[in-house]
């Protein structure tokens, strides 16, 4: 192993574990204690959530550095490469510090074997605690409750929205799937909920816990104005606040529920209103109704990959129509709702070009083009996604735009090939 590029340690570690997916904390946890890296820094905030905590990851970051402060941030999964996933004070980690943190894991492993994802969190873990952040802030995997990041107490946990997603690990009902999202709840520390509609599951899980629960809505919000907004919240206000530089109306609930976190961290981080401001403006997220503009088109890179995502997304494109189509480049997994992704975006969508995305999970452009045809959408069907954008940017003219969506492994891809 050693002189092992960071792509051959990669490929190995995709082959280790018989499983992709092995919820549970035990195998990690003792891997972790032994590399001594339980907390990776002297404040965590732990980010779950079906839809919007990338984007709630993104803002803390941000805001926390701007107000200067030292910010370990990990997310997954990544668009085009895999240094993303792990960020030190604004910088993604090199592939010659992700290969010595590998190496460390590997010469205290034993026995235990730890699938894709945990490898990649306990270098997260690893990394952060050797660079000496003072802030963590860490996004969930898949769950919350047996999900890898759990081994970390938070500090403060967020949970930011609960949608139908990966029910055949959590649950095929929003309560279940509350109940392993609240699973980063921790007693008596605080929680906070990011949406409007919260099910009961949440509620009751932190009330079981003892941990302390902020709602939006409830016990904070946002006030929009014509060209500002206004966090309100226990004893904390935020006035004139710029419009987040992640676009869409949602980013001010995601930029609310970050704001909430921060103000339960309060006095372990203290954050001014300009840190805030300039945080806001300066947060970088791509592939989140992401906007390109080549050759007299729009291009709209966006991830949504289940039916709550899609319908935002449909309502950011109705908020800004434009005079010509809307052409659709769409690929999804096979244990995605492709019928209702689809359906979402049906009312905004002209022309549906389909895609097939490869490996075990990816779902075929055939089988794809059953599921619209069913829904009785016209569409054009090819069979990679690369032939896909080919075939859109042939198609669409100037005043079109092209939406590209439907996974991680479609955007980073169309990315790539939009550069």
């Amino acid at each position: 192993m050693p002189g092992w590029s960071l792509d051959r340690w990669l490929e190995w570690q995709q082959g280790l574990h018989p499983q992709g997916i092995e919820l549970g904390l035990e195998r990690v946890r003792r891997v972790a204690e032994r590399l001594g890296v339980l907390p990776p820094a002297p404040l965590v905030f732990t980010v779950g959530g079906t839809n919007g905590k990338g984007s709630v990851v993104a803002m803390l970051d941000a805001m926390l550095r701007a107000a200067g402060y030292r910010v370990g941030r990990f997310t997954s999964p990544h668009l085009r490469r895999y240094n993303e996933r792990i960020v030190l004070d604004g910088q993604e980690v090199d592939d010659a510090a992700l290969v010595a943190a590998f190496e460390r894991i590997e010469s205290i492993r034993q026995q235990e074997l730890l699938t894709f994802f945990e490898w990649n969190a306990l270098a997260a873990l690893l990394l952060m605690r050797d660079a000496g952040v003072e802030v963590a802030v860490l996004e969930v995997g898949l769950g919350g409750r047996l999900d890898a990041v759990n081994i970390v107490d938070p500090d403060v946990a967020a949970v930011v929205s609960i949608g139908l997603d990966h029910c055949e690990w959590l649950g095929s009902s929003v309560e279940a799937i509350g109940r392993e999202k609240a699973g980063i709840f921790r007693e008596g520390r605080p929680a906070v909920f990011g949406s409007r509609d919260m099910p009961l599951s949440i509620l009751a899980c932190a009330t079981q816990l003892g941990a302390r629960l902020a709602r939006l809505g409830v016990d904070y919000d946002y006030v929009e104005g014509p060209e500002d907004w206004t966090f309100v919240g226990p004893g904390c206000r935020r006035e004139g606040l710029p419009v987040p530089a992640l676009a869409g109306p949602v980013q001010l609930a995601n930029a609310a529920c970050a704001l909430s976190a921060l103000a339960a961290a309060e006095p372990r981080v203290l954050v001014s209103d300009e840190s805030v401001r300039a945080g806001l403006l300066a947060v970088e997220l791509p592939g989140r109704f992401q906007v390109i503009h080549r050759k007299g088109c729009q291009w709209i890179l966006d991830v949504a990959h289940n039916p709550a995502a899609a319908r935002v997304l449909a309502d950011n494109l109705a908020g800004a129509p434009v005079r010509g189509r809307t052409f659709a480049v769409i690929g999804l997994l096979q244990d995605k709702d492709a019928g209702g992704v689809l359906e979402a975006l049906r009312k905004v969508v002209d022309v549906w070009i389909l895609c097939g995305l490869p490996g075990e999970r990816g779902r075929s452009a055939a089988a794809l083009s059953a599921i619209a045809s069913d829904l009785g959408l016209e569409h054009v069907e090819v069979s990679r996604l690369q032939e896909g954008m080919t075939t859109a940017g042939t198609l669409a003219i100037e005043g079109d735009r092209v939406v590209v969506a439907g996974s991680f492994h479609v955007v980073g891809p169309a990315l790539a090939w939009l550069e």
